[in-house]
């Protein structure tokens, strides 16, 4: 929805609103025509496209008697499927019952246990392992998506060599001569390129080449990698070390360009630990205060109770002003501007307070020396050892990756590189843009390239290899914080690819050996553990009292044929019931790796805490980030949902709304308000960014909180080689990003196209009427009147309705969604379309209004449109007892179980779409065309079988996950007892790491969401309607900074806010 709007005229509506005004898009603020007609489109345009006269829509219309044909019409005839029987059923498997499996999911140079759910040997959905520390039981958005990723029909299968397919033997045999050549100056010519790795197989793997080859060299790039943050710390303390936080402990937090909460290693880790101190339910003398300074927003901020939106070049210069206040030796207090000095001194203040239960966090895309400081001053406020420890880190061998991939591309610009093996990664279209990789990788003679798929990079190797899936290879990883890991593989390799392991084993003397040879063996030398197992003990005499094994033939009488006959009739005794045969004695190895793949990690793997001195004069340090100049500055980031371009294949990920963008299918330029009055730029504008002689092209996105003459690129975007998915969606920035400039650049020119580029955001779909759908308080307003939530309602809710009454006897399934803690993650977005089949539609159809997701995150703002305060609120079904959308159908597919739950009865609906027009919660979602892929065989495996795929013409919405609760029903029923509080756990709920949502059963008391609402926080939406939603919400409670506070509302009635 592209649209111009008056931006001082919405700045002057706003300062003359009374109270707090939520708006989820500056279009519906300025209540443009667009967007009234997107609004009051009952039924969405195009509503009949690609229908065909005799279709089954045109055929009731004709007939006009929907109800009476519904029985006629119901039935589409869904594709077929062949069933294979098993000749010999394994035993474990029991059809229809799922297997969990733990495993680890490596990415940037950590990993993440989970646990992974596979029905008939197919892997389906992705949780997190509650006993891994990385993840303790949740997950991210890509750890979600990644089962996606394991069916992409899209993904490299066949090894090539120069176009022409080849076997692998014939890659080893090659690769070899090569290497036998290096023998005589040690491997002067080898150089291997990897992502950073945090397996510590892999590292001894490299290490044992490099020994074997000494002036070989190993290099390590990751586009998003944690560079600032590993010179940071070799700035401040002489070493690299990670930092890990306890954020459970830490009573006043200092975000310094930091999204801690949702990116990163530790991102799922952290969001736990912050929300313990966040929750509406919690003390409230243990509530956190989280103050945020920002270059672009970011989930972060938007739980922040005080956010600053700084310009990158004047980052730098907030934190040393920090840092001289607080008193940290050898900083230069630098000049402010107006609205960061207000800051300054409330801030130390707040942070002196509470010296060692403070923390200042800085962010991976800040320079070194920002790190540096934010280490003293953690040292500096008593934090080290208590909100914060130092350890080694989870990379195998941490290397400044920069100058790495620097001399790496020196070295083949000269000829001196003779073989070349990349290790995954795409460094063609990821490495800065001015060190041209690719002009000097053609340089090398001998060049072959692992990977997923057969991308930029590899078109430009001689030999490309496929590489296996997680879930298809054994490995191990390092979580963040030292915890090893198993990489367990789910299910054999579906296009016969190789691991990382395989490959450099196939370097060796010894040539290829499996994975799990390799990863056995070191762990068995690193514990000191063997892998031979003790000689079985000698078998004893029978001495007739074996005890036979359990089960039939023990308890079941003999056939008639064979009684045994009565004592005393002359027959030979029965003889003595035969021994089964003992179980071979396991190795002490064995032993332990059984338990290390049952409980996914190795236990006391962890690192300790390290020691560190912090060095003098390092505040000295120039920023590696550009100085504000004459134009533009610009950020880049991370994509929220395709990351550095990894996933830009991952159809589910590309269709998810960015948390505060809403957009999907695309990236642009994020610009603030106020730069684009300046500029008259509108969203949808294309424009061409220069640095030099380095362009490109890309639309404008307004975006409030975005700081003035700054602008936010998010990469990951404009791949050329991704996929049927991937390839052409969005624009690459990856050319104006330098070694220099990797995460900042200033001087950046913005120069008008005159074109426009239709942008997918679905950030004024499905908006609800209704008033104080968002319910906030500060901490003292919350003080002085705990039931604020429940008196905002619009109108007193009454007894007076149409519908009957019902008692729920047993179990009334509700849940409750605390929007204290919910960071906008997107996880239980991902998890909800993993779980229940839902299908991707494409970019055309998100523009129509037709995203299929059950559950959207809304995202509301208020406040100024510089620095709004941000809020956002998951909306599954509501589940309303008196629900709107039951009434209306004319043919039934809607209908309320004895439970509580609206469900849906796909067989019988005939596709009114009455009961979409009757939510007030915009929550059902109508299959217009058929959505589902039933033309690739390798898709079909990872659909849930517990959940019915849905056709054209059908109407769908969440369901609570209601075949979670039948199976918890089964497993209850066959242990004699209830369905007990957390057997359920759906979808959106296990994957929150901030176990934002709760589900269970209202009806008990004792259950959490029974407590949760009884919270006088509690409240539901649109309550007026008397709809009754099972759905009710948290009220969220800010703690702010009171001066901070009265200065902020100073500024509101002013209007200068």
């Amino acid at each position: 929805m592209t649209a111009r709007y008056d931006i001082d005229a919405l700045r002057a509506r706003l300062g003359d609103t009374r109270g707090r005004e939520y708006w989820r898009s500056l279009e519906a603020l300025a209540e443009t025509p667009e967007f009234k007609e997107f609004l009051h489109r009952e039924f969405p345009a195009n509503a009949s496209e690609w229908l065909d006269p005799a279709g089954r829509r045109t055929f009731l219309k004709l007939m006009g008697a929907s109800l009476a044909l519904a029985g006629v019409t119901a039935c589409t005839r869904q594709p077929a499927e062949a069933l294979v029987p098993y000749v010999r059923q394994p035993e474990e498997l029991v059809p229809g019952k799922p297997l969990f499996y733990a495993t680890a999911m490596p990415m940037s140079g950590a990993g993440m246990g989970l646990l992974v759910e596979s029905h008939e040997g197919r892997p389906t959905k992705i949780e997190g392992n509650p006993d891994h520390p990385a993840s303790r039981g949740a997950t991210d958005l890509f750890a979600q998506a990644s089962i996606l990723g394991l069916y992409d029909p899209d993904r490299s299968q066949v090894v090539t060599n120069l176009g022409v397919v080849r076997p692998f033997s014939a890659f080893a045999s090659a690769v070899q001569a090569v290497v036998s050549t290096q023998q005589e100056t040690q491997g002067a010519g080898l150089r291997i390129l990897s992502e950073t790795v945090a397996s510590p197989t892999l590292a001894a793997q490299i290490g044992e080449f490099l020994l074997r080859f000494p002036r070989a060299r190993w290099v390590q790039w990751e586009p998003v990698g944690r560079h600032n943050a590993r010179e940071g710390s070799r700035l401040a303390f002489g070493e690299y070390v990670d930092s890990q936080y306890a954020l459970e402990k830490a009573t006043v937090i200092l975000s310094l360009d930091a999204d801690f909460l949702c990116t990163g290693a530790a991102g799922v880790r952290n969001a736990r630990a912050f929300a313990s101190r966040r929750r509406a339910a919690g003390e409230r003398a243990r509530t956190n205060r989280l103050y945020a300074v920002e270059c672009t927003p970011a989930n972060t901020g938007t739980r922040a109770d005080h956010r600053l939106s700084l310009r990158p070049s004047q980052v730098e210069a907030f934190v040393r002003a920090v840092a001289v206040q607080l008193g940290v030796a050898g900083v230069a207090a630098p000049e402010l501007p107006e609205a960061a000095k207000t800051w300054v001194a409330p801030l130390v203040k707040d942070l002196q307070a509470s010296r060692g239960q403070s923390l200042v966090i800085a962010g991976d895309g800040q320079p070194p020396v920002v790190h540096a400081l934010a280490h003293a001053m953690n040292d500096l406020l008593g934090n080290v050892g208590a909100t914060v420890v130092y350890t080694e880190t989870a990379e195998a061998r941490p290397m400044n990756q920069v100058a790495g991939v620097q001399e790496l591309v020196a070295d083949m610009t000269a000829g001196a590189v003779e073989c070349l093996l990349i290790l995954g990664g795409n460094p063609v279209y990821t490495a800065p843009a001015d060190l041209d990789f690719a002009a000097a990788l053609e340089q090398v003679p001998f060049r072959a390239h692992l990977s997923l798929y057969e991308d930029e990079t590899s078109a430009l190797c001689h030999w490309h290899i496929p590489e296996t899936h997680y879930l298809e290879t054994w490995s191990d990883v390092r979580g963040d914080e030292g915890t090893a890991a198993i990489v367990q593989p789910l299910i054999a390799p579906l296009y016969g690819g190789r691991s990382a392991h395989e490959v450099v084993s196939a370097l060796g003397e010894r040539g290829e050996r499996p994975a799990y040879e390799l990863v056995r063996e070191y762990w068995s030398k690193v514990t000191g553990l063997s892998m031979q197992a003790p000689a079985p003990a000698p078998a004893a005499p029978p001495s007739g009292r074996e005890i036979a094994p359990t089960g039939a033939a023990e308890s079941a009488p003999p056939p008639q044929s064979q009684a045994a006959p009565s004592v005393g009739a002359g027959a030979a005794p029965a003889p003595p019931p035969i021994a089964p045969a003992p179980r071979p004695p396991l190795s002490p190895f064995d032993r332990e790796w059984r338990r290390w793949l049952h409980n996914g990690v190795i236990p006391n793997t962890a690192f300790a805490p390290r020691a560190v001195t912090l060095q003098a004069n390092f505040a000295a340090a120039p920023a590696t980030g550009g100085a504000a100049g004459s134009g533009l500055e610009v950020v880049f980031r991370p994509d929220p949902t395709v990351y550095d371009g990894r996933f830009a294949n991952n159809a589910w990920l590309q269709e998810t709304p960015k948390s505060l963008t809403k957009l999907t299918w695309d990236n642009a330029a994020l610009v603030s308000p106020a730069t684009a009055v300046r500029l008259a730029l509108a969203s949808g504008d294309l424009v061409e960014l220069r640095q030099g002689s380095r362009s490109i092209r890309i639309p404008i996105w307004l975006a409030p909180g975005q700081p003035a003459d700054t602008l936010t690129l998010h990469l990951g975007y404009g791949r050329t080689r991704a996929g049927r998915a991937g390839t052409g969606t969005g624009f690459n920035v990856n050319p104006l990003r330098t070694a220099a400039g990797l995460d900042m650049l200033a001087g950046v020119e913005l120069v008008k196209t005159g074109e426009t580029y239709p942008l997918a955001s679905t950030q004024d779909h499905w908006s609800l009427e209704g008033r104080n759908l968002v319910r906030v308080a500060t901490l003292s307003e919350y003080d002085e009147d705990p039931e604020f939530a429940r008196k905002l309602e619009h109108q007193p809710i009454t007894d007076i309705t149409m519908y009957g009454d019902f008692k729920y006897e047993g179990y009334a399934w509700g849940m409750a969604i605390d929007q204290n803690v919910c960071t906008g993650c997107n996880a239980c977005v991902v998890a909800c379309q993993a779980e229940n089949n839902v299908p991707v539609v494409g970019k055309s159809q998100v523009l129509n209004g037709r995203e299929m997701h059950w559950l959207r995150v809304d995202r509301y703002y208020t406040g100024d449109l510089e620095n709004p305060d941000t809020y956002h609120q998951p909306m599954p079904c509501q589940q309303c007892e008196a629900a709107p959308c039951e009434v209306v159908c004319p043919v039934s597919a809607t209908t309320h179980s004895s439970e509580g739950l609206n469900d849906m009865v796909y067989n019988r609906c005939v596709g009114t779409r009455y009961c979409s027009n009757n939510c007030p919660y915009k929550v059902r979602r109508f299959n217009f065309l058929l959505y589902q892929d039933w033309n690739t065989p390798t898709l079909w495996l990872q659909r849930n079988p517990d959940v019915t795929v849905r056709s054209r013409g059908v109407m769908e919405k969440c369901t609570y996950c209601v075949q979670r609760i039948n199976h918890a029903r089964v497993a209850a029923k066959l242990e004699d007892r209830g369905i007990r509080d957390g057997d359920v756990l759906t979808a959106c709920q296990a994957a929150c790491p901030t176990e934002a949502i709760v589900f269970g059963n209202i009806n008990d008391p004792d259950s959490r969401v029974s407590r949760l609402k009884a919270n006088p926080l509690n409240y539901a939406l649109l309550a007026e309607l008397n709809s009754r939603p099972r759905t009710t919400y948290l009220a969220i409670v800010r703690n702010p900074n009171a001066e901070l506070e009265a200065g902020r509302a100073a500024d509101e009635s002013e209007g200068r806010r």
